[in-house]
């Protein structure tokens, strides 16, 4: 499954496009389903990041200050940017702000991973880029919204995100850890559950297509607007996350890292902050799904493309025993 996660991936989505128009009275109850499924999907995640290994992220300081310039200061540049020229409709603008404020903490792994990126530091900083994201998204939300965001967001799913999402999963994983480490029960547990990364990530993206797509009905149009501004986002984040690998002066598996990071976005954890708003912003959580629609499909391209743009020199070529 790890040799074709693009393809399981995509057929996914597919057929959680199918499940959801074929069944559409099924999409509250699939609703549900979302957080215990990403729940468990992030456990996976943190459970191949070693707390030990956690710990030595933090030294690699150039890299995390490259990942931590590229999102949080780039990324809101480039989506200020694109502000003004977003519809007018509130719900669509504030799915347009969740999804691209956030960079992506599981997939991102597996595509940087696929075009030569070092997913070995990328997974590292995984963590880090959570906690950060969610203590920066309330005040870049309120940067462009302004008092406005009070009658909109409310703090609570914030909070329960936080704590559901990332707390408890990182809390759990490391306590396998620990026991993995002692007992060789443990250990077995612990690769058993590593297996289940890809079928996790298949069933979370089947789950949130199917439960969203029957929410189109007549936002189809709305919806359509935004998809040319995600794809804007991609390409431009494509030569803005290499000009800051340059800049930090990233050996090239790092560089590849950060342009991924700062490409793809979190649009699975946001999602539950976008099922929390009130009734009338219905469409910011499918506006927030079709930027998952979009950016997998850039990912294909940005696996072929990401290595042009940062090629491996040839004495690294030469070191590494290829042509």
């Amino acid at each position: 499954m790890e040799d074709h996660q693009v393809v399981i991936y995509l057929g996914a989505m597919a057929a959680g496009a199918v499940l959801g128009l074929s069944a559409p009275s099924a999409g509250p109850g699939l609703e549900h389903a979302i957080n215990p499924v990403l729940g468990a999907l992030l456990f996976v995640t943190f459970l191949q990041v070693p707390a030990g290994e956690l710990v030595r992220s933090f030294r690699d300081c150039r890299f995390l200050a490259a990942a931590l310039v590229v999102n949080f200061f780039v990324v809101p540049l480039v989506v200020a940017a694109m502000f003004t020229f977003l519809p007018a409709e509130q719900g669509v603008r504030i799915g347009v702000l969740l999804v691209l404020l956030c960079p992506c903490v599981d997939y991102v792994i597996v595509f940087s991973g696929l075009a030569g990126g070092s997913d070995r530091r990328l997974l590292a900083a995984t963590p880090l880029l959570l906690v950060v994201q969610m203590l920066l998204l309330p005040v870049f939300l309120y940067a462009f919204m302004g008092s406005e965001l009070a009658d909109i967001v409310e703090i609570g799913p914030f909070l329960e995100a936080f704590l559901t999402l990332i707390v408890v999963p990182l809390a759990l994983a490391w306590l396998l850890q620990a026991w993995a480490g002692r007992r060789p029960a443990g250990q077995k547990v612990s690769d058993a559950a590593t297996t289940t990364m890809v079928p996790l990530m298949a069933v979370t993206l089947l789950v949130v297509v199917a439960s969203q797509v029957p929410k189109l009905g007549g936002n189809l149009t709305d919806v359509a607007v935004v998809v040319p501004f995600y794809v804007l986002f991609l390409l431009v984040m494509a030569f803005a996350g290499t000009a800051v690998a340059r800049l930090f002066r990233l050996d090239v598996p790092s560089g590849r890292a950060v342009v991924f990071t700062g490409a793809t976005r979190n649009s699975l954890v946001v999602l539950p902050l976008a099922l929390a708003l009130p009734d009338t912003y219905a469409i910011a959580a499918v506006v927030v799904v079709t930027q998952t629609l979009v950016e997998v499909i850039g990912m294909v391209v940005y696996i072929r493309t990401v290595p042009r743009l940062l090629p491996t020199h040839p004495a690294d070529r030469q070191a590494a025993g290829t042509p």
